[in-house]
């Protein structure tokens, strides 16, 4: 089956600024409730659902791979609280979780909270918001979005009956019971949806919610959280590179909130408490915090005891306190450690690392509600090692393997490798790739080049840490490395990491990528022409850095991409575009225009040849609109002069994570993984797991 891309029509919009005659052909795809716009979309999936057509055998294959290695029938670890114990189940054939409890006593029968199932039903899309249980354990505060707009509406469920009280607020973000278990707070968003404002709500007063603060700054959001002692409410409100926090006591359902430190411009932090102060990580001293603790009655940075100094080459990323401990994650040349600190009254005790057995792994904190606890549950992970939870003994050290993640199908993780190399930028900075592969495929290769799948992300500080996937083996089984390019924009190395790939440094973001893809080359792991790249989001916009390059990869996946970076920026009455400015730049400033005018995907494309192709979108993405992708394959296929494919699939029920239901996202992976192989020419079965 053969099929001609749609072609839509060129309505040229004059976006000219700075000087630069800048004309838009397809700018009119921006109006996604035009029923042209929608006939075009549809056409392109149909286009791409005829490029698919002929792999449909492997398409399927793999989705039963990637199927018969999940079990199925799982329950999560429970984790206690306040004498219950909860957990989440899924179950074989539904889509969704059913979340449940138990008391914890002998014989306690399990009960059902919330089953999404049900909830889902007769509705393409469904995704979990807040999930806050009340201090005396009778209701549930829970949020849904049905479209993937991140529209989430809160509800309060009482569990006794499974009834729901007559509580809808609708356009909210988060949610914290006060300690009377009768007073909820909650954000609600703005036209742009924004975090703006934060609510009291009083259950069956029958009164208007009150307004505790509203967020007049639109660089900044609000967030809300409670400490883990449940003496505080805390309200974070944060942009970019700023923070300021304001806490409601907890026991006071009358307390107004309070500022804990004035706003400072660049100042960023957060808080937890613990016997009358506040132990605040807060990067005043340099970019990667130092750890103080203050009087929370008159907190002051002047006054404060620094417990953990701010240090070049470790980053404190966060801080998990409780009654006789403290666990500090560190982050070290990209290594994540955590820290374990014995606490007294006044001071701090012995001090140790947790330790782990491999070199390049993930671990941080799972589930630690309990303030009074003697054990800490940690969630680890690797290139090779299944998502694993350990509860580790914070008196005596003793580890213990709660749950690994369950591969069915035989998996073995020594018949893996994991390692880690450095790729050389062009201003000398050492990039790490981490790397996997199977290690009897790459025997039998005996060091030849091999299909390589690189993935990478690198923006708002955010780190991508090896991490295990079951379906990531129906790539290795076949002779496929697969790489994570550890790129400057990200938080891999820290905070420094992170300026030194934002604003007028992103380009650093994109030549990082280049580099490590002409490491992997040169150091014989691959070839151009087995080379495909990978990434979503910001990461659609790194992995589109093939405008720079496109001899360099034979394809690109570009999932809810970023590529028309300009158009969006000077859109400010887009979601996220203000508060964005501080991360990418404000267009309307010569400068910043200047630097992204350098490497926007949909500005920079031209008469070449490129990479295949394969865009993947949401038609209800508020994060990243449908249009962008849409718009570049349209600018792509106007100008490349080859014959490569160029797709384009748009989710006409979801947003920016794609499909809500389990088996639906597995279907959608499994079709990125088509799209892969078949480039490739591996369309065969995989090869059996035979130990090498």
């Amino acid at each position: 089956m053969t099929s001609t891309a749609p072609i839509p029509a060129r309505r040229p919009k004059d976006v000219s600024i700075h000087g630069e005659t800048r004309i838009d052909d397809w700018h009119w795809l921006r109006e996604r409730d035009d029923p042209e716009v929608i006939a075009h979309l549809k056409a392109e999936n149909a286009h791409t659902e005829a490029w698919f057509a002929p792999h449909a055998a492997l398409k399927q294959r793999l989705y039963d791979e990637m199927l018969a290695r999940i079990q199925e029938d799982d329950d999560e670890l429970p984790w206690r609280k306040n004498g219950w114990w909860h957990w989440s189940r899924t179950a074989k054939g539904r889509q969704y979780e059913t979340w449940l409890r138990r008391r914890d006593v002998a014989g306690a029968a399990e009960e059902v909270m919330l089953d999404l199932n049900a909830l889902a039903e007769g509705k393409p899309f469904l995704q979990l918001g807040a999930l806050e249980l009340s201090p005396d354990n009778t209701l549930l505060a829970y949020s849904l979005d049905e479209t993937g707009a991140l529209d989430h509406t809160l509800r309060v469920r009482e569990l006794a009956t499974g009834a729901d009280l007559p509580v809808a607020i609708e356009k909210t973000e988060d949610a914290a019971w006060g300690n009377d278990s009768r007073t909820l707070y909650y954000l609600s968003k703005d036209e742009a949806r924004r975090t703006h404002r934060v609510w009291r709500h009083r259950l069956g007063a029958g009164t208007p919610d009150e307004l505790l603060y509203e967020e007049s700054d639109e660089l900044f959001w609000l967030g809300l959280g409670k400490t883990r002692d449940e003496r505080f409410i805390v309200i974070s409100s944060a942009s970019k590179d700023t923070t300021e926090l304001r806490v409601v006591a907890a026991d006071d359902p009358a307390a107004a909130p309070r500022i804990v430190l004035p706003r400072r411009r660049g100042i960023e932090m957060s808080l937890d408490h613990r016997h009358g102060r506040f132990y605040l990580l807060v990067n005043d001293s340099g970019r990667n915090f130092r750890l103080v603790e203050t009087d929370a009655d008159a907190p002051s940075l002047q006054t404060a005891r620094e417990l953990i100094a701010q240090r070049d080459d470790v980053m404190l990323e966060d801080v998990d306190l409780f009654e006789r401990w403290m666990v500090v994650q560190e982050r070290e040349l990209g290594t994540l450690k955590l820290r374990v600190f014995e606490l007294a009254d006044d001071r701090i005790g012995r001090d140790w690392h947790i330790p782990f057995d491999e070199t390049v792994y993930s671990a941080g904190g799972q589930v630690n509600e309990e303030f009074d606890s003697e054990v800490y549950r940690v969630a680890y992970t690797s290139m090779v090692t299944p998502y694993s939870i350990i509860d580790v003994d914070l008196r005596s050290g003793r580890r213990t393997l709660k749950k690994r993640q369950p591969v069915l199908g035989g998996y073995d993780p020594a018949r893996y490798d994991s390692t880690q190399i450095l790729a050389h930028a062009a201003d000398g900075t050492e990039v790490p790739v981490s790397l996997v592969w199977r290690r009897d495929l790459r025997d039998l290769r005996r060091g030849q080049a091999q299909p390589l799948l690189m993935y990478g992300y690198g923006a708002y500080g955010i780190a991508v840490d090896p991490y295990f996937s079951s379906s990531r083996l129906s790539l290795l089984d076949r002779g496929v490395v697969f790489a994570i390019a550890h790129v400057r924009g990200g938080g891999d190395r820290g905070r420094r990491w992170y300026d030194d790939g934002k604003l007028a440094a992103k380009p650093n973001s994109f030549s990082d990528f280049v580099a490590c893809a002409e490491a992997l080359v040169a150091q014989g792991w691959t070839t151009p022409a087995q080379l495909i790249v990978e990434g979503g989001s910001a990461g659609g916009l790194l992995v589109a850095a093939a405008n720079l390059r496109p001899d360099l990869f034979r394809a690109v996946v570009a999932e809810v991409p970023f590529v028309d970076v300009i158009n969006t920026m000077l859109d400010e009455t887009l979601p996220l575009t203000v508060g964005e400015f501080l991360e990418w730049g404000n267009p309307k400033l010569p400068a910043d225009y200047a630097v992204m005018r350098r490497y926007s995907p949909y500005d920079n494309l031209r008469a070449a040849a490129y990479p295949a192709m394969y865009l993947r979108a949401g038609l209800n993405d508020s994060q990243v609109p449908c249009w962008e992708a849409a718009k570049y394959a349209a600018k792509l296929r106007s100008l490349k002069t080859d014959d490569e494919p160029v797709l384009l699939s748009v989710n006409l029920d979801a947003g920016h994570g794609g499909a809500s239901g389990r088996y639906d996202a597995l279907a959608e992976r499994a079709e990125v993984v088509t799209f892969m192989l078949a480039i490739w020419g591996l369309a065969g079965p995989a090869t059996g797991a035979a130990a090498p």
